[in-house]
């Protein structure tokens, strides 16, 4: 049998730690496969069989492959169910968002969005506006944030791990207003409120005149997935009422989080 697997120059010049590769190959064979020996599967590989059986080994261990205990073959194992269950559950997530952000716009009629961190920065994944709103932010779906000016960016800023708080404070902070926190000692102190209160806003600190209150959004696990915000103009979002739109934005959050998986 012949595994068609991919072993063009691009592959080669990829780079990818053989181990790897060879483990990822055996998942691809035992998909067309079922039921192959430790000998099939290492013809394909065209390795010894010592080397299939031990990666086979690896592979069992995790769950990934399962041994037949009479006919000494391997099939693909459960914990790859597991593994699609999460992407299909990722995969939901910007829906489940979307919805979400227009319930709530039939409430509270500002702007509000659901934005997740990637690569030291806010991404926009939904966006609603009520009918009553007589502004809408600018945050459209896809557009990518920066951490330290924005509500959301300081809600998944002050709960990402320590690695990215650690990159993201190697990083300058640019200036987009007067009101723009430039200063990693005072981003820091302003990360830790956000940490305590349970909720982040932006006073004026990425566009003039324009405010914004956010809340995390955490998976059953407690988790934070994303960063739920409500954005609006000064005029009808003053500082006076951002923990009550706070308190607000959360029920929404949460009942989001119980969609985000575990």
């Amino acid at each position: 049998m012949s595994s068609g697997v991919d072993r063009s120059p691009a592959v080669e010049r990829a780079g990818t730690n053989q181990s790897v590769d060879r483990a990822l190959t055996i998942l691809r064979i035992l998909a067309k496969y079922p039921d192959a020996t430790v000998g099939a599967v290492a013809h394909e590989l065209e390795v010894h069989k010592s080397t299939a059986s031990r990666l086979l080994a690896v592979l069992e261990l995790q769950g990934l492959v399962t041994q037949s205990s009479w006919r000494g073959t391997y099939s693909l194992g459960f914990g790859l169910v597991r593994l699609a269950g999460a992407v299909t559950a990722q995969s939901s997530f910007p829906r489940a968002a979307q919805q979400a952000c227009e319930e709530l716009s039939r409430s509270l009629p500002e702007t509000l969005n659901v934005s997740i961190l990637d690569d030291l920065a806010a991404v926009n994944i939904a966006q609603a506006t009520g009918n009553a709103a007589l502004y809408q932010a600018h945050e459209h779906v896809g557009h990518r944030t920066p951490l330290h000016a924005t509500s959301s960016g300081k809600v998944l800023l002050a709960f990402a791990d320590e690695k990215t708080r650690r990159a993201y404070g190697r990083m300058e902070l640019e200036r987009f207003t007067d009101r723009t926190i430039t200063e990693h000692s005072a981003l820091n102190e302003e990360l830790e409120r956000v940490r305590r209160c349970g909720w982040a806003y932006s006073h004026q600190e990425w566009e003039d005149r324009i405010n914004a209150v956010a809340v995390p959004v955490r998976n059953p696990a407690g988790q934070v997935l994303a960063a739920m915000t409500a954005t609006g103009p000064e005029h009808r979002l003053p500082y006076e009422v951002f923990a009550d739109i706070a308190a607000r934005l959360r029920p929404a959050a949460d009942q989001l989080g119980l969609q985000g998986g575990i």
